[in-house]
């Protein structure tokens, strides 16, 4: 049998103990938002989403399964604030946290070209002034009533007299705008005002995301979600239609960024339960 030396079984020895620690450095890493290298982007990319050495990234934070505050730090965090943060990273530019706190106003920042990303559900009124990545998130539109409502099913909404808060301008008030043929809507400014407009104008129903209203139901007794829910809202990356040569770079950016598992790394580091990792995007 073939001896090794001292001074090769030590070498072998360092070298098997360097694999064990390059191993443990992967598994660390995949406990944190980490994603692959990419080779650098296009200048006119760059130069589409950055043009001052600064990318601008509108953070919603009426929505809260994509932004929160850190309760110790006031800092923004959430799955969107990551994924602006590895775009800008990628781009190796400045990325700067635009607060918003109703998706209405980050469409209407979208739409002037004041930003050049932004985290928003699709709905193609928008998509006259935004270019949409797939999804990256798939969230839940659902309805909350009181205890004693008669309403059981989301399919008992749409009735005449029935009057429905809902956030104005949100994903989901532009989609009941559209399907709902006899209850009213009624405007709310922001998500979270969704509950306490219900409550105060004495309506039937509040519309809103449902861990929004789950949360506004653990504040207020005497409440209930309706089972399931009325609409899937498909979470996607927008940039405004006048940097749309930045389209398919952002396009490719969500799908690696689904691919590699970074969104759902995000989404287990900052708690967030009942959204899903959107599916790929189908092939042209």
């Amino acid at each position: 049998m073939f001896l090794l030396s001292h001074g090769a079984r030590r070498r072998r020895s360092l070298a098997e103990r360097g694999v064990v620690w390059f191993g443990l450095a992967l598994l660390a890493g995949c406990s944190t938002v980490m994603a692959p290298a990419q080779s650098a982007p296009p200048r006119e990319v760059v130069r589409a989403l950055a043009p001052d050495g600064r990318l601008l990234a509108a953070i919603n934070f009426g929505n809260p399964i994509l932004a929160n505050r850190d309760p110790a730090t006031s800092e923004p965090v959430g799955v969107s604030v990551d994924l602006a943060r590895e775009l800008g990273r990628r781009l190796g530019v400045m990325v700067e946290l635009v607060p918003f706190q109703a998706a209405g106003k980050v469409v209407e920042a979208v739409s002037a070209n004041e930003v050049a990303i932004a985290f928003v559900a699709i709905d193609p009124e928008r998509a006259v002034t935004t270019a949409y990545t797939a999804p990256y998130v798939v969230i839940e539109g659902a309805y909350l009533v009181r205890e004693g409502s008669p309403l059981r099913a989301n399919d008992e909404v749409d009735r005449t007299g029935i009057r429905v808060a809902a956030a104005k301008g949100s994903a989901y008030d532009l989609y009941l705008s559209r399907q709902l043929k006899n209850a009213k809507i009624v405007h709310a400014s922001t998500s979270q005002a969704v509950t306490d407009t219900f409550i105060a104008q004495n309506l039937d129903v509040a519309a809103g995301v449902k861990q929004q209203l789950q949360m506004d139901a653990a504040r207020f007794a005497g409440l209930r979600l309706l089972p399931g829910r009325f609409m899937a809202i498909n979470q996607a990356m927008g940039t405004p239609r006048a940097r749309g040569v930045a389209s398919d770079y952002l396009k490719a950016f969500i799908e690696e960024m689904k691919a590699s598992g970074f969104v759902a790394a995000s989404l287990v580091r900052h708690g967030i339960q009942g959204a899903t990792v959107a599916p790929a995007a189908a092939k042209d």
